[in-house]
Order: structure tokens, then sequence, then C-alpha cells
């Protein structure tokens, strides 16, 4: 297997360390001659992302009314968060997840009219905007949409992952019916490859309707185990993040360490270690974008999706401390200890 591990210059370079401060362009001066409505669609409750998102638009000086509905945790229930549109006229269209984003503006080569297609819509917390056909390119999705991606790219993960723990065989959990989660297995199949690891992947069980279901995932937990895992990798998967108190517990109780692709992974999944965007910055990013349109009158399709440029390695030393695995001394240097 060929070691392709990251030293602390190396991570630093790649805009990795315990630094978290968005820098955010320059703002020009808000619209504040009148006050904007914004449609906030949330899929498991307000997080710090809305937080991020509110509080750059307060900065901007951007006067607004959010009406915020969410899914709980069931895409099942878009159509009715959205049934009033006509009544409602939002300004702009907030959405949280690809899932949501997806119900609401569909693949971008879509042309079914139940997607909206004349309201600004800003995204937050897609992972992979192109793959799952939000838009042909990060420079522009040519129509109403743009937003802020918060996954760090994928190799640059799995190579964090090894900088802690070296690995032959990686596990992923993952729901077939997101299309990021689809790419993302492939780029992990891929970079595991170039360094001859194995990736062993399995896809949620699903229900009559398709729909991923949490039924049967302690057993796959131990299976990858079983199977010889050395990581369980938490991907951003809308559904994985919604069942952490059902995969992790069972993976520390394997003994199976885990790494998360998302903050809520490690601050409230359990899991050991992950190299993520903060939340906070995330909805700050897509908050300058949405303040981009509202204020300044800039179409969506002219507005680039884009990725924070600092990520942060965060490490539960509770888990490490249960698992008996510790982070590299030099990653000590650099990374952020939760110890609650």
């Amino acid at each position: 297997m060929t070691k392709t591990l990251l030293d602390r210059r190396s991570l630093l370079s790649l805009g990795l360390g315990a630094g978290t401060a968005l820098a955010l362009p320059g703002l020009a001066a808000a619209n504040t001659e009148r006050t904007f409505k914004i449609l906030m669609l949330t899929f498991r409750g307000e997080t710090e992302v809305e937080r991020g998102f509110r509080d750059l638009l307060d900065t901007a000086g951007l006067k607004t009314e959010i009406v915020t509905r969410d899914a709980r945790r069931d895409i099942a229930n878009l159509p009715s968060m959205i049934a009033d549109l006509d009544t409602l006229k939002p300004d702009l269209i907030y959405t949280w997840g690809t899932p949501l984003t997806l119900g609401v503006v569909g693949p971008y080569d879509s042309q079914d009219p139940k997607f909206i297609r004349n309201i600004p819509v800003v995204f937050a917390l897609v992972a992979a905007p192109v793959q799952a056909r939000i838009a042909p390119s990060f420079a522009s999705s040519g129509r109403n949409v743009t937003g802020a991606v918060h996954v760090v790219p994928t190799d640059v993960q799995m190579k964090a992952m090894q900088s802690y723990m070296e690995f032959s065989t990686v596990g992923i959990l993952y729901s077939t019916g997101e299309q990021n989660s689809v790419a993302i297995v492939r780029e992990v199949e891929t970079f595991c490859k170039s360094i001859g690891a194995k990736v062993i992947a399995r896809p949620f069980n699903t229900d009559a309707n398709g729909r991923p279901v949490a039924d049967g995932v302690e057993e796959m937990v131990t299976q990858l185990r079983a199977d010889k895992a050395d990581w369980l990798y938490l991907l951003p998967d809308t559904f994985l993040g919604t069942i952490y108190d059902r995969v992790t517990p069972t993976a520390l109780a394997a003994g199976l360490p885990t790494f998360g692709a998302a903050e809520l992974a490690i601050r409230e999944g359990g899991a050991l270690v992950g190299l993520v965007s903060r939340y906070y910055s995330v909805g700050q990013l897509a908050g300058t974008k949405a303040v981009d349109i509202l204020s300044h009158g800039t179409p969506p399709s002219r507005i680039p999706i884009e990725t924070l440029k600092r990520f942060s390695l965060i490490i539960n030393m509770r888990i490490a401390k249960s698992l008996g695995i510790y982070p590299p001394i030099a990653m000590l240097n650099y990374a952020e200890l939760v110890t609650g």
C-alpha cells in the first residue's frame, strides 16, 4: 500500500488546521430600503449553518423576514412546505442539504414544471452539487440557484484519515438515493485504489418507497468490522446524519474508529475524528450569496458555487481514549480537541 500521509506543513498548505475564520469578501452596502422575505427550508431543525446565515445578513444590514419550515427529517414533507409559494411570494428560498435542494430546483437538465425556476435559491450543506446534477459546474448553475458546499475534497479527507492511522480497508454506509453519496463513494474507491486499499460500501436498507431506513444498521456496522474494515467513513449523507446515535455507538463497541466528513459527525455524532468545514462559516458563505442576490440584484447564475478555503481537523479525545487509538503527537499542534 502506498503511503500518502499528510504532515502538518502539508495540511496547512491545503488550508487545514485549527484556524476557522471565514475570510468574507467585502460586502457592499446593502439595500436597506425594503424588507426581503426569505423562505428557509431546513431538514433537521435549525443548526449552526442557519445561525451563520442569519448573522451574515444582519452584518450586511439587510432587512429580512425569514419564514422557517422544517422537513422533520423526512423529504416527503417538502411538497407541503412549498405549496403556498404563490401566496407567500418569497424573494429568495434557502435550502439545507441535497434532498431538499433537488426537491425544490430539480436537476439542471429537467423540464419538469413542478420544480421552481422563477425564485432565486441559495443552498447550504450540499456535498456534491455537480454530481447531484444541481449544477453543471461550480462556475455557474446556469439558472436560479447557487450555494455553499461544506465538504472537504474527498482525497484530502482520506489523506487526513491515513495521517491519523494507516488503513488497508475503509467501510462506508450510504443512501443509494442520494446522488452526492453515490459520487463520494466512487471518489473514495478511486483514492483507495491508488494506494492499494479496499473499500467495503454497504447501502442502507430501503422501505417500499425506496427511502432509506435504519433497520439492520447495527448489524451492518458490526459486519464491517468483522470484514476487517480499519475505519468507518461517515460520508456527508443526509440520512446517515439522522442516525448517528445508532451507528457510532455500535462502531465504538466493535472497536471500529469513525471519520466524519461533517462537523455534526464529531460534535454530536460521536465520531473519533473529522476534517470539516465549520457549519457556521458555511452558513456565512451562503449568506454572502443571498446578499449578492437580494441587495445587488445579481442573478444566481452569475454567482459561483463555492466551498470554504480553510478547514478544521477535529478530534474527539473521549472516543480516542475509549478506543485506545490516539492521534500522532504532531497532529495535536493543529487539531481542535473535543473533550466533552
